[in-house]
């Protein structure tokens, strides 16, 4: 194996399905606070005001909130050389826009910060992770309003200014590139729907879409101008969800969809986050399609200037793009697609594909050619916990092993990879359901998908599994 000897090994994990302690210490509401329990085959529901006979389990989560101490150290004992989680937007400003801090907010963060520093493990902190403050949204539509732009860069300057010296790799908002798509335009940019829809119905509107896009975009670029100010050993990255994908089949209408759907879902928001401009075919796009945003020429000098060190992403996945009526299905992250006859799938319909994360490692580093660093990957299933307390998630174990061994191949053929996160690294409420059912992490938490159980802690077969790969840098698999 050719790890750099600095490797980045860790583990990733949201605040919305993490922390809990949803209204303590001065906390105010957001988006994913408004979003029910759903389950496969019904979707989780978006109120405008909460129902209180209702489960909304970001509410609760698995309370890192109190279990931080106890979770970093298991984390320590894994090996852990980074911890990616984020901060909540409303625990630093309750409705987003107030002028000073929520100081219990900011020195909860101090206090995980400080814990992870203990053990020896950098933390790698995204500031907007699916957690845009409620207040932004109704008072402003999210980031279809320009206000929304300074108000992100006021929080983030707060952030970068408080954990200078305890925080050096960040990330400004989480998969952005959601926001290309009608369902993102909540989660990601805080469009609100005026109204109650399940999170599958929310209506849509391009225009805006692709105008509150522009906007997020511009907040993340002058948050970064600023951040190099405060400090420039910072290292910043963009967040993709990437959805890698191929043509069904080589006939020429399915290879061309498969390039164009390519740019606009993976290229185009990563192309202006690392080469500072909008590429030309998303240009035409906008232009075939009559959306005409409003891009002042000052924006583009700061989409210029404001780049990121490093392209950071996850990867699930991979589907297969056609226009043939009535191919065979795939699920994903996001979005699913048409499904690889030449792959698996898990119990979730996700097509497992490391060849794919090779693939993809391979693709990003020839177009972009800064570092890369996998911030998402891993495999839900319905764990069993035996009698005798055992969890053996061999099946996760196979599915880590597989990947790794591509990112190895990958590095081999030049490609700078410097770190990796898995997702969920310990068991988290599901972002697409709000359900405990599936489960990513290494570590088991007790608690069921109506938010009932006792939260204790206990490993699973992969913990073990994992700490060696950490030890050996890889060697062990």
């Amino acid at each position: 194996m050719t790890f750099k000897d600095n490797f980045l090994w860790g583990g990733a994990t949201a605040a919305n399905q993490l922390e809990g302690a949803f209204d303590l210490d001065g906390k105010g509401l957001n988006v994913a606070d408004m979003k029910t329990v759903g389950r496969r085959g019904k979707s989780r529901v978006f109120t405008p005001t909460l129902d209180l006979e209702t489960y909304y389990p970001s509410h609760k989560a698995i309370d890192f909130y109190h279990h931080y101490k106890e979770d970093i150290a298991m984390f320590a004992e894994m090996g852990f050389k980074v911890f990616r989680l984020s901060i909540n937007w409303s625990r630093i400003f309750p409705q987003g826009d107030e002028v000073e801090p929520n100081e219990a907010g900011l020195a909860f963060y101090d206090k995980v910060f400080d814990e992870c520093l203990k053990h020896g493990i950098e933390p790698l902190v995204t500031l907007s992770h699916f957690e845009i403050p409620l207040g932004l949204m109704e008072k402003y539509n999210g980031f279809l309003s320009r206000e929304t732009i300074d108000h992100f860069v006021h929080y983030a300057t707060t952030c970068f200014e408080r954990y200078k010296n305890k925080v050096k790799y960040w990330i400004t908002f989480n998969e952005l590139n959601f926001g290309t798509m009608p369902h993102g335009e909540l989660t990601v940019l805080g469009l609100h729907p005026k109204g109650e829809f399940p999170l599958d119905k929310i209506p849509s509107n391009e225009q805006h879409r692709f105008q509150a896009l522009h906007h997020a975009m511009v907040a993340s670029a002058k948050a970064i101008i600023k951040a190099k100010e405060i400090n420039p050993n910072f290292e910043i990255g963009c967040m993709m969800a990437h959805i890698t994908m191929y043509p069904l089949t080589s006939s020429p209408e399915d290879v061309l969809q498969t390039k164009e759907y390519d740019l606009l879902v993976n290229k185009f928001v990563s192309d202006v986050q690392v080469r500072g401009k909008y590429p030309a075919l998303i240009e035409a796009y906008f232009k075939n399609k009559n959306i005409e945003l409003d891009i002042p020429e000052e924006d583009r000098d700061i989409l210029a200037k404001g780049t990121v060190d490093m392209y950071t992403f996850s990867y699930y996945m991979t589907i297969c793009v056609t226009q043939q009526h009535g191919a065979p299905a795939s699920m994903g992250n996001l979005v699913g697609g048409a499904a690889n006859p030449y792959l698996e799938s898990s119990e979730y319909g996700w097509q497992i594909d490391p060849i794919g994360l090779e693939y993809t490692l391979i693709d990003l580093y020839d177009r972009y050619e800064i570092p890369l660093f996998i911030v998402e990957n891993g495999l839900g299933m319905e764990d069993e916990v035996a009698a005798d307390g055992s969890i053996n998630d061999d099946y996760r174990i196979a599915y880590f092993k597989a990947h790794f061994e591509a990112m190895n191949r990958a590095i081999e053929k030049g490609v700078d990879l410097i770190g990796y996160t898995s997702w969920g690294c310990i068991d988290l409420i599901s972002a697409g359901t709000g359900e405990m059912r599936k489960r990513y992490g290494f570590i088991y938490v007790d608690m069921d998908n109506e938010g009932k159980g006792t939260l204790k802690r206990s490993k699973k077969k992969s913990f073990d599994w994992y700490k060696e790969v950490i030890a050996s840098n890889g060697q062990n698999l």
